[in-house]
This record gives C-alpha cells, structure tokens and sequence, in this order.
C-alpha cells in the first residue's frame, strides 16, 4: 500500500461521548445526526422551529468538539 493509498478506517467516524449534551442535544443528535430524519422534517415532526433544532445541533458540535458536517 502507498502512501496516497487509504484504508476503510480511514474514513470511519470516531466514537463521540455524547453523555455531555443535553438531553434535548441528544435526542435531536440521535434523530438527526445519527438518524434517518432530515432535520427540517424533524423540526416539524416534534413542533420545533428548524432554528431551534439547527442551534441545538450547533451546540452539541461545540461541546462534541466537532465541526459541522464532520459527523
């Protein structure tokens, strides 16, 4: 293997401890983030503002140390 050769692990998303959001962080990390809902659809689904869910993502990126779209 070369060194402009990658491995699958390479590409693998590391284990993020996601026991210092909040719970409403995580609930909506889970759903979004690590789920299958857009989260506009999210937003609407649990009569949340796409803000209020986009600044919830945007906080748990922070605590996570995670920039996003990294997830």
């Amino acid at each position: 293997m070369t060194a402009a050769q990658q491995e699958l692990h390479d590409f693998e998303r590391p284990e993020l401890d996601l026991s210092v959001l909040s719970e409403t962080q995580r609930e909506i990390w889970d759903a979004v983030v690590d789920g299958d809902h857009e989260g506009r659809e999210y937003a609407r689904k649990t009569d949340r503002s796409w803000g209020t869910v986009s600044n919830h993502i945007d906080r748990a990126c922070r605590k996570l140390g995670v920039e996003r779209g990294e997830w």
